[in-house]
């Protein structure tokens, strides 16, 4: 599997091409929406970029660290970023926590950030996850290749899915068309309803990606641990749990008005 090009002797990966073309678009569908809202374009800039730097160090500073037996004995490799590790959870974490406290310095309204933020993670996750693919990684369980012809998956992906010897089952692929979905999702419901409630995409965001990676998550061979339990399923079941939180304070709210 070839992994990078080269361009005037520079060498550049899929992995890192792909995160950046997810980031482009992201920014520009935030941006977009942002001046629906009438959010000053200057803080909305700034929480684009912040977000996107604490994102990938979370993101790296998560992988490591449940990583860190390896990474101790090979220090130089925490930096080499194009190489995978980023760990998606972490990337949310970071960046939820600088919007939190951004947003709380200027006295801006977090959840609506939150909300204006989210279709842009959606389709910057479907778009990464390809990133994955050229790595050869966050892929799942053996599986026979007459399996593999029987999933109607494009040939490429067949191939790509060859590994140590063995095919494996396209985790990426299934997460990837599962948060373009959620992306598609979210549009046609901001769209067909002006007065949506703050919240409730973020609402949304939480179940569905919360469910979507932890039944993926069963298939994966390469997760994160943490003891016998696999960390992405943990955190899935914390955002599952957010969102029905935040669902349920809305109707709470409802109800005392």
């Amino acid at each position: 599997m070839i992994n990078s090009f080269k361009i005037f002797n520079f060498e550049i990966h899929f992995y890192s091409l792909f995160i950046l073309l997810g980031i482009i678009i992201a920014y520009f569908l935030i941006i977009k929406e942002s001046k629906k809202h009438n959010i000053s374009e200057d803080k909305i800039l700034n929480i684009i970029f912040y977000t996107i730097l604490f994102g990938i160090l979370g993101a790296r500073l998560y992988y490591v660290l449940f990583n860190l037996d390896y990474y101790s004995n090979n220090i130089s490799e925490i930096f080499m970023i194009w190489n995978g590790g980023l760990a998606i959870h972490g990337g949310i974490i970071g960046g939820l926590l600088f919007i939190y406290f951004y947003t709380k310095k200027y006295k801006m309204n977090f959840i609506k950030i939150i909300d204006i933020s989210i279709p842009g993670l959606a389709i910057a996750q479907a778009i990464g996850r390809w990133g994955n693919f050229f790595n050869q990684e966050a892929y799942g369980s053996v599986i026979s290749l007459s399996t593999m012809n029987k999933l109607f998956l494009p040939k490429f992906i067949i191939k790509g899915m060859y590994i140590d010897g063995n095919y494996h089952i396209p985790t990426f692929f299934y997460e990837s068309i599962l948060c373009l979905l959620a992306f598609i999702i979210i549009l046609i419901i901001r769209r067909k309803n002006n007065n949506l409630k703050e919240g409730s995409i973020t609402a949304f965001y939480c179940i569905w990606y919360g469910v979507v990676r932890f039944i993926i998550e069963i298939f994966r061979t390469d997760s994160l641990m943490m003891g016998p339990l696999k960390q992405a399923q943990l955190i899935s079941i914390v955002l599952i749990i957010v969102g029905i939180i935040i669902i349920c304070n809305k109707k709470r709210k409802k109800y005392k008005e």
